[in-house]
C-alpha cells in the first residue's frame, strides 16, 4: 500500500478544518503498522481512508495495485469484500445473529460456498467452538472480540485494519486478544494496520506512524 500526499478537510463554522495534511508513506505486504497519536490527531480518519471507507480531499492511495479513489463506491465495496478485514473497539457484531452467523455473514456476501465450515473453523481457532450458537449479549467482551477476530480473518484478507481493538477490554483480556491477533496475523500473512493508544500494542508492531495535529511526525 502506498499513500501519496493524503489530505482531509471538512467544513466547520470558520470555513475549513484540516484533519490530515500531506500524509505520505508506504506499507509492505505482511507488515505490521501502528498508527499512534493524541486524541484528535487524525488516527481514525486516516484508518478510514486507508480502508476506502471515506474519500480524501487530496492525494491518493494505491492498494493491491489499484487506485482506491479512482474506483466508484460499488467497486470500493467489492475491493473491501475481497481484500479487507476489520476489527473494531466496539466489536460491531450483529445482535440478532449468533456467533456463527456473524462470522458467516461476510463470507456469504462474498459468495463463499463453504461459509459455514470456514466460520466454524475460525471460531474454533479463537477458542469458541462451544459458543457457535450464542448471541453477542450472552458473550463476554473478550469473547465478542474473539468472534470479531474470527470474522475478520475468515475471508483471508490481504489487509487487516483494527481500530483500538483492545480499547473496550480490561488489561488481562486485552493481552489475550493481542496475542491471538498477532498469532493469527503471522499465520495469514496479512498486512496489519492498527490504531491504538496502548503502548504495549503499538510496541508489538514492526513500525509506528505518529500523527500530531494531522501531520505525520515519525516513522
Amino acid at each position: 500500500m502506498t499513500v501519496e500526499h493524503l489530505g482531509k478537510q471538512v467544513p466547520d463554522a470558520g470555513g475549513w478544518l484540516t484533519i490530515l495534511d500531506d500524509i505520505s508513506f508506504s506499507v509492505a505486504a505482511g507488515d505490521t503498522v501502528a498508527i499512534v497519536g493524541a486524541s484528535g490527531s487524525g488516527k481514525s480518519t486516516l484508518l478510514g481512508l486507508l480502508a476506502g471507507l471515506d474519500r480524501p480531499s487530496a492525494g491518493r492511495i494505491i492498494a493491491s495495485g489499484e487506485d482506491l479513489f479512482a474506483m466508484n463506491e460499488d467497486a470500493r465495496a467489492q475491493w473491501r469484500a475481497r481484500r479487507v478485514g476489520f476489527v473494531f473497539q466496539s466489536f460491531q457484531l450483529l445482535p440478532q445473529m449468533t456467533a456463527l452467523e456473524n462470522v458467516m455473514l461476510p463470507l456469504e456476501l462474498a459468495g463463499a460456498s463453504d461459509a459455514a465450515a470456514r466460520a466454524r473453523e475460525g471460531l474454533s481457532r479463537v477458542g469458541l467452538a462451544d459458543r457457535l450458537n450464542h448471541y453477542p449479549r450472552t458473550l463476554s467482551g473478550g469473547e465478542q472480540q474473539r468472534v470479531a477476530l474470527a470474522r475478520a480473518f475468515a475471508s483471508r484478507p490481504a489487509l487487516l485494519f483494527a481500530d483500538e481493538p483492545t480499547g473496550s477490554l480490561d488489561h488481562a483480556t486485552g493481552e489475550r486478544v493481542i496475542e491471538l491477533l498477532f498469532e493469527m496475523n503471522r499465520e495469514s500473512g496479512a498486512t496489519l494496520i492498527l490504531v491504538t493508544h496502548d503502548p504495549a500494542l503499538a510496541g508489538r508492531c514492526a513500525r509506528r506512524l505518529t500523527l500530531r495535529n494531522g501531520r505525520l511526525q515519525a516513522d
